[in-house]
């Protein structure tokens, strides 16, 4: 029994590659010219012109411009640009996209440039490859929030310049998780999370399965590579019996369908391993738990016929209650359609049912690049704006969210939720019988802002099935919903961010209340840090200046000053974090600049400078506010005799007495030394470096023994620098802070005692 639920290595790795081969593949060492062909045989097939000019003047400027580039394989560079326009002729791209996919990395890695690109080829494929490029150089990081919001903005924004750009990028993710072999493990795990958490649910969101359904396994792959081999192995255990199983049931219900005069392709597949695993994840299951593993899938050729299937199937098997989704009456916010229904097999054992039109096939799988198919007629002329591709929804309420948000956190929580991949939804009518589709979870102030954000600001109360009900109850399928409103409504109420579900009412609320109060913010802003400014005695008419002004906005990502008044006002920002990003920004640009004739006639005693406190600990003779440094080559330390010297348009260097740099210098440098001192209050809290070399007779363990001295010590080495002379001696330069010269006289004490240590001396410069 055991043996037979056992698979061999071989049809292991079969099962393998086969769960890896979602959309067509391209052999990864074909040649360039083979691969073209399959290319243009590709678009050939789908396309009604047959000009392919523009195709083959592109992949001629990309392979002359890769010539001399290698992937990480080893292949020639120009294999990737051309899997990536395989994947969109896959998808039935226009001849612009496919272009687009072949030049996308040649501006980048090349030198040809933007204007050449739009000169030999258009304005249109220009713009696509452009938009490629610059998503290219966005960085991600899991850890911040900032950059990802701000990539995820920029992709938007290029995805409503044209569409285009992110179905080539996709493509261009695709082909390089497919040949993520060749990455380090790390890079492996760095691209497939950013796969799974940004391209993969927006080629959901954008409807495109087809692509999806890989980035999501290969992204698996190199995750969870444990669960999803595991995986792959227990599908494959029981594959002959499975497949028997969903063969049976595709020869009943083709039967059964074709009696009935429905004409349909009825065919089964197992689900994709992403999908089980999130399964068995999210509801806590084994794999032989999760029953609709397999899906049998009716393609059939109107809506009616859809309903005549659907009544066949539920004749022939039982239903299971509460397993019945009608996505044809309501749309996924996707444009996804089909009817969903899981019925009970002949030996008990669950299995789902697809239903849907081949037009909804396409949509299914191509999503919004279904709308560049056939975009040029057979004469190649461009079709009037009423065939042009309507407009998703989806992107538009994220461009507008853009717009309502300066604050990348808030930007991201509502992304994120919105590009949920387990997110589910409820369907409601309004009294018109529109219909609105919403988070789980929704009430009627989800609803009212999904209608118009002024329907929602002036709701007072709400009806569902022609009841009144308070505005928090949950809606649930098929409610009717009726909002009702009144121009005395004083507008939303806090509490309402509380129950509200959906990413739309959220942000909109946000937005009443900000627009609302932001006048008597700015006031109470503006006052608050003129209050706080004259309290610190500074004139804050000196720092409210536009340069200053920018430092602050750029620090906490406002876009005007008002923004930063009103968020003082409402207590988003503290006045007096404002007030130091100012006075740090001008102090930036307003450092004291004495010159060193000032430093000497105050050295002299002639005039005394403003006086302020040294840096350091020093004072420096009539001098109390100038740039004070410690000198690299003798490293002083507080103990020391120290001296200072007039450094050309650099303020004073701190040196020790017995610097060899002090005692060798020039008589007409002499007049530059200025005496100095140790601050007498100085607490012993700064840290200062000094170095020191030891000498010693070579021998093993000299340097474990010296390094235990600084351990016990809890002192850290900067440096350690060894040398050992053909005579056996060993010479250890070490850098370390300490405290004072007490400390470091301590610590040579200590390091004399180790065995064999001949000398110790400190640098002198």
């Amino acid at each position: 029994m055991e043996e037979e639920k056992r698979i061999s290595e071989e049809e292991l790795k079969k099962d393998v590659a086969a769960a890896e081969a979602r959309i067509r593949k391209t052999d990864d060492f074909t040649s360039p010219e083979e691969l073209y062909g399959e290319l243009i045989a590709s678009v050939k097939k789908y396309h009604p012109s047959d000009d392919i000019s523009l195709i083959e003047k592109a992949y001629r400027v990309a392979a002359d411009a890769h010539k001399d580039q290698k992937r990480k394989s080893g292949e020639p560079y120009i294999i990737h640009p051309l899997c990536v326009a395989i994947i969109l002729a896959d998808l039935e791209l226009d001849k612009e996209s496919i272009a687009a996919g072949l030049l996308h990395d040649v501006v980048e890695d090349t030198v040809m440039t933007e204007e050449e690109l739009t000169e030999e080829f258009g304005p249109e494929v220009s713009l696509i490859v452009s938009g490629v490029t610059k998503l290219a150089q966005l960085k991600y990081s899991a850890d911040k929030v900032e950059e990802q919001a701000e990539n995820l903005r920029k992709m938007f924004l290029a995805m409503a310049k044209d569409i285009r750009v992110i179905l080539v990028k996709l493509a261009d993710r695709l082909h390089n998780m497919r040949t993520a072999q060749y990455w380090s493990p790390e890079t492996q795990k760095k691209k497939a999370r950013e796969t799974m958490d940004i391209y993969a649910p927006i080629a959901q969101r954008l409807g495109i399965s087809k692509i999806k359904v890989e980035l999501d396994d290969l992204s698996l792959k190199y995750l969870e590579p444990d669960a999803y081999y595991e995986l792959v192995q227990k599908v494959s255990m029981k594959r002959e019996q499975r497949q028997e199983f969903v063969d049976a049931i595709v020869k009943e219900v083709t039967r059964h369908i074709h009696q009935a005069g429905i004409e349909a392709d009825v065919n089964g597949r197992i689900k994709h391993f992403f999908s089980i695993y999130k399964k068995m994840v999210n509801q806590h299951k084994t794999l032989d738990q999760i029953y609709d593993l397999f899906a049998v899938r009716i393609i059939v050729e109107s809506v009616k016929d859809c309903y005549a299937a659907l009544g066949v199937i539920h004749e022939m098997y039982t239903p299971i209650p509460g397993r019945f989704k009608d996505y044809i009456a309501m749309p996924k916010p996707n444009r996804y359609q089909s009817l969903h229904t899981t019925l009970i097999g002949p030996n008990g054992q669950p299995f789902e049912i697809q239903i849907r039109t081949y037009e909804m096939h396409r949509i299914a799988e191509y999503g919004i690049a279904a709308h560049w198919k056939y975009k040029e007629a057979s004469d190649g002329k461009k079709p009037g704006p009423e065939q042009e591709e309507e407009k998703l929804t989806w992107l538009r309420q994220i461009l507008e969210w853009q717009q309502d948000m300066a604050d990348n956190h808030e930007f991201m929580n509502l992304l994120k939720s919105d590009l949920d991949l387990f997110a589910d939804n409820v369907y409601c009518f309004s009294p018109a019988g529109d219909v609105k589709t919403l988070p789980v979870g929704s009430c009627a102030i989800d609803f009212a802002y999904s209608v118009h954000s002024a329907v929602g600001n002036k709701m007072v109360g709400a009806r569902v099935n022609g009841k009144l009900v308070p505005i928090e109850t949950e809606l649930h399928n098929g409610d009717r919903v009726e909002i009702i409103t009144s121009q005395n409504s004083k507008g939303p109420s806090r509490d309402w961010l509380k129950i509200a579900k959906s990413s739309q009412a959220k942000s909109r609320i946000n937005q009443w209340f900000r627009q609302q109060n932001k006048t008597d913010n700015i006031v109470k802003g503006k006052e608050m840090l003129t209050n706080y400014a004259k309290l610190k005695g500074k004139n804050l008419g000196i720092y409210t200046k536009p340069m200053y002004e920018e430092a602050v906005m750029r620090k906490y990502g406002f876009r005007d000053w008002d923004s930063v008044l009103a968020a003082i006002g409402h207590g988003g920002l503290k006045e007096g974090q404002v007030l130091n990003k100012l006075i740090e920004t001008y102090e930036k640009q307003h450092k004291k600049e004495i010159t060193d004739e000032q430093v000497l006639e105050a050295a002299s005693g002639e005039k005394v400078l403003p006086v302020g406190k040294s840096k350091g600990g020093i004072v420096v003779r009539g001098i109390h506010d100038v740039a004070v440094r410690f000198s690299k080559c003798c490293n002083p330390i507080p103990g020391d005799e120290i001296v200072g010297f007039v450094t050309r348009g650099r303020g004073v260097t701190i040196h020790r007495t017995d610097c060899v740099n002090v005692l060798n210098l020039p008589e007409s440098e002499r007049a530059r030394l200025i005496d100095a001192e140790w601050q007498a209050e100085d607490n012993g809290g700064s840290l200062y470096t000094v170095e020191i070399s030891v000498y010693a007779n070579n021998r093993t363990g000299l340097l474990v023994d010296i390094s235990r001295i600084f351990t016990e010590r809890k002192i850290d080495l900067a440096a350690m620098n060894v040398r050992t002379s053909k005579q056996g001696t060993a010479s250890i330069d070490v850098t370390f802070d300490v405290h004072n010269n007490e400390e470091l006289n301590s610590i040579i004490e200590k390091v004399r005692q180790v065995e064999s240590v001949i000398d110790i001396q400190r640098s002198r410069g």
